[in-house]
């Protein structure tokens, strides 16, 4: 999943978005308030990661503007701030997390993809359809009971489209969510991933939706494409 991570301290930034990334998240880094506006606005990130002590625009004035614009995703405030005043006005501002530092970054993983599951109305961290089973913190995907090797971008995908079980997602919406900045994608990327998932999960776990893109179906249809 794509995250958004504001930070402007060099040092930790690298370290976060180092070990977000080796957990299996694609993050974008900016080290300003406007920079994160202007992306939090734009880009459909799954969840943000913001400190408060920002450059040009001060991370809660981010997230109540960005609140009030109607950006809905869930954002982790991640401060030095640590009184007891600061933690109720970010969370009445609208974050959905307030996290002082130091955190262990494996917690922040684990608090993230939280997050993003209560987001898309998932009670529990295992993500199921059909005869398939995705578990998020450990990577790994069954089906029947029997573990399916997937390659990283087939993970990401897959967990892209049970998160959103039942909902058309276009190949655009699918690329954004996939892919960080810098990162190359081929024309034809989305469509060879489906069919390695198709290939390895079963034909009719994901539908091409002609001229629009791709759903997963919570239920086996009996009908394949």
């Amino acid at each position: 999943m794509r995250i958004l991570l504001v930070e402007d301290d060099a040092l930790l930034g690298d370290g976060v978005r180092a070990s977000l990334r080796q957990q299996g998240f694609q993050v974008d880094w900016v080290r300003d308030g406007e920079a994160a506006q202007r992306e939090l606005r734009a880009q459909p990130y799954a969840a943000a990661v913001l400190d408060l002590g920002l450059p040009r625009l001060d991370g809660l004035d981010v997230l109540r503007h960005v609140r009030r614009a109607g950006v809905e995703l869930p954002i982790l405030v991640l401060t030095a701030r640590d009184t007891i005043a600061d933690r109720i006005q970010g969370l009445d501002i609208g974050a959905d997390d307030y996290v002082v530092k130091p955190i262990d970054l494996h917690e922040l993983g684990a608090r993230l993809r939280a997050l993003v599951r209560r987001a898309h109305g998932q009670p529990t961290e295992r993500l199921e359809a059909q005869d398939v089973v995705l578990e998020p913190a450990s990577r790994t995907v069954y089906r029947a009971g029997v573990p399916v090797p997937l390659s990283t971008r087939e993970f990401d995908l897959l967990h892209v489209l049970m998160l959103n079980a039942g909902r058309v997602l276009s190949r655009e919406v699918i690329e954004q969510h996939l892919y960080s900045w810098g990162q190359e994608v081929e024309s034809n990327a989305v469509e060879v991933h489906v069919h390695r998932l198709r290939t390895k999960l079963g034909s009719d776990l994901i539908r091409t939706v002609r001229g629009v893109g791709y759903v997963l179906l919570p239920e086996c249809s009996g009908e394949t494409r």
